[in-house]
C-alpha cells in the first residue's frame, strides 16, 4: 500500500536490498497514533471475542431447558452471523460516509448494551416468546459487531499499510485472549452466580470501553470512491478467498452449538470444565497467529501454501475430530483436545494471510489507495466470515441431531477441503501460465538482442 506511492520515487528510493531493512525499521517506530489504534483495537478484538465465546459452555443446554432444540440452537448462532453478513456489507460500502471512528465506537457501544439484554432472556417464559427474543437480541448484537470489525479492520490497514499482515497476527492474540478467558469465565460465573452475571459484567466492561476509545482513537478521513463491492467480488482470485474465509469461519461456527453437548455427554464433564477444553483452539491460535503474520508479511510468497495446506490440515483435523466413525477410533479427552490444538494451528494458517491477499488483488486490478477501499476490502471479509458463521452453526446443529457429533463434524469438514483443493488448483494453474507467458517472451527478447548484437558487428 504505502511502498507502492514509494514504488513511483525513481532515484528517492532505496536500493533494492536495502528495502527490507528500511521497512523492518519503520514498523519498529510505532507513532503514539499507531500505539492508541492498536489498543483501540486490541480492545474491541478482546471484548467482542469473550462476550461471543461465554456462550458456549452452557447457552445451549441452558436454551433446551427453554424448549429450543438443538436445531434452533444452531439457527440463534446462525441468526448473528446472518444479520453481520449484511450489516458488513452495506457499512463497509459506507465507511468513508458514517465515519470510521464514529462507527467503531458506536459498534462497541450497541454490543455492550446487547449483551446486558440478553443477560435478562432467562427471565422471559419459555417457548416461542424465548426463542423469538433471543434472535432479535442476537440480530442487534450483530450490528453492533459489524460496525466494530469493519472499522476496526479498515483503520489498522490505514495506520499499517506496510505490515498490516503482521499487526493483524499479533493483535490476534486479544482475540485467542477472548476466546480462550470467555468460555471458562462463562461458565465459572455461571455455576457460581447463575445465568444472568456473566452478561450483565461483560456487557459492563464493553461499555468502559468505549469512552476510552473515543479519547485515544484517530479519526480517519477519506474521500469517496468510486470502486464496488460488486467490482471486487467478481475478481476470479477474489471469489476463491472468499471461500476459504466462508469455509473457516463455517468450519469453526460448527463448534459453537455442537462441542459442548458432545463433550458434557460423551466426557460427563461440568460446564465449568467445558470451557477449559475450549482453550487448546484458542491458545494455539492466538499464539501462533503474530508468527504467521510475520511470515506473510516477510515472505509474501508463502501465503499461497499457507493457504492450501492450512485448508487441507483443518479437513483432516475436523475427520479426526469425532474422530469419522468409519476410523473404528474411539474418542478420548486427551485426543480431542489435542486435535482441537491444531485446529487452531490450521485456522491461523489460512485466516491470516487472507486480508492482505485480498487487499493484493484489488491494487493489483487497479483499485485506488485509501479508507474507501479498505472498508470494501474489511466489509468483504467480514461478510464472508459472517456468511460462514451462519452455515457452520445451522447446518450443524441439524447434522448433530441428525447424524451424530462424529459424523457432523467429518461432513463440515469438506468445507475446509473443497477451499484447500481449490486453492492449490488455482495457485499451480496460475504459476503454469505465467512460466508459459515467460517462455513464449524469452525466445523473442533473445532474438531481438542476437538481432542487435550483429547489427552492432558488421
Amino acid at each position: 500500500m504505502g511502498s507502492r506511492a514509494a514504488d513511483g520515487a525513481g532515484s528517492a528510493q532505496p536500493p533494492e536490498g536495502d528495502v527490507p531493512e528500511a521497512l523492518a525499521e519503520e514498523s519498529r517506530r510505532f507513532t503514539r497514533e499507531q500505539l492508541f489504534t492498536m489498543v483501540a483495537t486490541a480492545s474491541i478484538n478482546f471484548s467482542s471475542m469473550i462476550c461471543y465465546s461465554i456462550l458456549g459452555p452452557f447457552f445451549p443446554a441452558e436454551a433446551e431447558k427453554k424448549g429450543a432444540s438443538n436445531t434452533i440452537v444452531g439457527l440463534i448462532f446462525g441468526c448473528f452471523a446472518l444479520v453481520n453478513f449484511w450489516t458488513s456489507l452495506i457499512l463497509g460500502n459506507y465507511l468513508t460516509h458514517i465515519g470510521a471512528k464514529f462507527m467503531f465506537v458506536a459498534g462497541m457501544f450497541v454490543s455492550g448494551c446487547v449483551t446486558i439484554l440478553f443477560g435478562m432472556l432467562d427471565k422471559v417464559p419459555s417457548g416461542p416468546i424465548f426463542i423469538g427474543l433471543c434472535f432479535l437480541v442476537r440480530a442487534m448484537d450483530a450490528v453492533g459487531f459489524a460496525a466494530a470489525m469493519t472499522a476496526s479492520f479498515s483503520i489498522l490497514a490505514k495506520a499499517f499499510p506496510n505490515n498490516i499482515a503482521t499487526v493483524l497476527g499479533s493483535l490476534e492474540i486479544f482475540t485467542g485472549l477472548g476466546l480462550v478467558l470467555g468460555p471458562p469465565l462463562g461458565g465459572f460465573l455461571y455455576q457460581s452466580f447463575g445465568y444472568e452475571v456473566p452478561f450483565i459484567t461483560l456487557g459492563c466492561v464493553v461499555l468502559v470501553l468505549v469512552p476510552v476509545n473515543m479519547c485515544i482513537l484517530s479519526k480517519y478521513d477519506s474521500v469517496p470512491s468510486k470502486d464496488s463491492f460488486w467490482k471486487l467480488i467478481l475478481l476470479p482470485k477474489v471469489l476463491l478467498l472468499c471461500l476459504i474465509i466462508f469455509s473457516l469461519s463455517a468450519c469453526l461456527g460448527f463448534l459453537d452449538p455442537t462441542m459442548s453437548l458432545f463433550i458434557l455427554k460423551k466426557f460427563k464433564l461440568p460446564a465449568g470444565y467445558v470451557g477449559l477444553v475450549f482453550l487448546g483452539l484458542a491458545l494455539s491460535y492466538s499464539l501462533s497467529s503474530p508468527l504467521l503474520g510475520l511470515l506473510s508479511d516477510k515472505l509474501p510468497y508463502l501465503r499461497k501454501w499457507l493457504l492450501v495446506s492450512g485448508g487441507l490440515m483443518t479437513a483432516l483435523c475436523f475427520f479426526m475430530l469425532g474422530p469419522a466413525p468409519i476410523l473404528h477410533i474411539e474418542s478420548q479427552l486427551w485426543m480431542f483436545v489435542l486435535v482441537l490444538v491444531l485446529i487452531g494451528f490450521s485456522l491461523g494458517m489460512s485466516a491470516i494471510p487472507v486480508f492482505p491477499e485480498i487487499l493484493h488483488c484489488a491494487y493489483e486490478n487497479g483499485f485506488e489507495e485509501g479508507l474507501s477501499v479498505l472498508g470494501l476490502v474489511s466489509g468483504l471479509f467480514n461478510a464472508m466470515w459472517s456468511l460462514g458463521a451462519f452455515a457452520g452453526p445451522t447446518l450443524g446443529g441439524f447434522l448433530y441431531e441428525k447424524l451424530g457429533f462424529e459424523w457432523a463434524s467429518a461432513i463440515q469438514g469438506g468445507w475446509a477441503l473443497l477451499s484447500g483443493l481449490a486453492t492449490g488448483i488455482f495457485y499451480i494453474t496460475e504459476a503454469t501460465r505465467s512460466s508459459s507467458s515467460s517462455s513464449l517472451q524469452n525466445p523473442a527478447g533473445n532474438n531481438e538482442e542476437r538481432t542487435h548484437l550483429m547489427g552492432s558487428e558488421t
